[in-house]
């Protein structure tokens, strides 16, 4: 039992405290147990993977946890990690670090369970190094290869699943590292006990600030975009001048539905911001009917325009990849619409 404890706790806490001290709170608790059971999956596909491939190659299983084990281990993590970021699931770089621990944390609790289970080395030392090292290891390493990715998708949305690749390649060199022992187990320990913590600090830091600032500045744009769309002067602006261009080209009702969706993504922009000052006020806003009738109809005018009306209306939308992220958020906080209703933005 000490064993167990001393080898799971230590990155348990550690996740928890990651989410306790999240201002914002946008991710909910089946998020991160989705993301820990995930990691574990990896976890177990790992050791089949892993057992595969000794009797393939025929490696020594010293230099296997060396220059093969790094690499299996990390990618399928980083497989887990990808696919919230590119759904549009994960808004901030705090968030992507707590789905990325909670995944590296997953892959370690099944991983250290293993080993209890096959090691008849009781000492208490193998467990600390284990617990306070190993663990923290794959859950670090897994959060900042998402904070990575998140960074990178940020700034190019067209990047897509390439954006893995440089936190993937870090993660994998590191991990790498500590396998070849370069210094003792518990002194690796230590060292990440103590590192660990102040990246995450600065991590959560820089991320609440940019959260307040895509708030802050987003909502003013917003709202004055809104009442800019809903004036009488809209036909005069670019924007309504670009709109009349394409009744040329596209059917006449298309073009007004062109225009209804994109009033609907400044007031759903809009409703977003709004939960997340709530969020950080410690508020909680309950949803109402008009919010998912409106994240319906949102879903029912993409189908209707079509991909050849959405290419054609993309230089109006001023919003970012994160602000489309919103609906995804309004969904999660209780506005749903039926499954079959549901079309995520690609």
């Amino acid at each position: 039992m000490t064993a167990v404890a001393v080898s799971l706790l230590p990155v348990s806490v550690f996740l928890v405290a990651l989410v306790a001290f999240d201002s914002f709170k946008l991710l909910r608790a089946s998020r991160v147990a989705l993301a820990l059971a995930a990691g574990g999956v990896a976890a177990l596909a790992a050791a089949g993977l892993h057992g595969w491939l000794l009797d393939v190659t025929g490696l020594e299983p010293r230099v296997f946890s060396r220059y093969v084990a790094p690499v299996t281990e990390e990618t399928l993590k980083a497989a887990c990690v990808l696919y919230p970021l590119l759904r549009r699931q994960v808004g901030f770089l705090v968030d992507a670090a707590i789905v990325g621990f909670a995944v590296g944390a997953g892959f370690a609790l099944v991983e250290n369970i293993e080993y209890i289970s096959a090691l008849a080395d009781r000492r208490i030392w193998v467990w600390i190094a284990r617990g306070f090292g190993t663990a923290i290891l794959h859950a670090t390493m897994t959060a900042t290869l998402a904070i990575s990715a998140k960074s990178i998708l940020d700034r190019q949305p067209r990047r897509g699943a390439l954006a893995v690749l440089p936190g993937l390649a870090a993660a994998i060199v590191i991990h790498a590292l500590h396998n070849h022992v370069l210094v003792s187990p518990l002194l690796s320990a230590l060292l990440l006990i103590l590192v660990v913590p102040l990246v995450v600090r600065l991590i959560y830091h820089r991320s609440e600030e940019r959260t307040r600032e895509w708030v802050g500045e987003g909502l003013d744009l917003d709202v004055q975009l809104l009442e800019l769309v809903t004036s009488s002067a809209f036909s005069g602006t670019r924007m309504g001048r670009y709109l009349e261009e394409l009744r040329a080209r596209l059917p006449g009702p298309t073009v007004a539905d062109m225009f209804c969706l994109l009033r609907l993504d400044l007031e759903l922009a809009i409703r977003a911001k709004g939960l997340l000052m709530a969020r950080e006020a410690g508020l909680d806003v309950p949803p109402d009917a008009a919010l998912r009738d409106r994240l319906a109809e949102r879903i029912y005018l993409e189908r209707a325009i079509g991909r050849t009306g959405l290419a054609a209306l993309r230089p109006l939308q001023v919003t970012s990849d994160r602000d489309r992220w919103h609906q995804f958020l309004l969904l999660q906080a209780g506005g749903q619409v039926p499954w079959w209703r549901r079309k995520w933005i690609q």
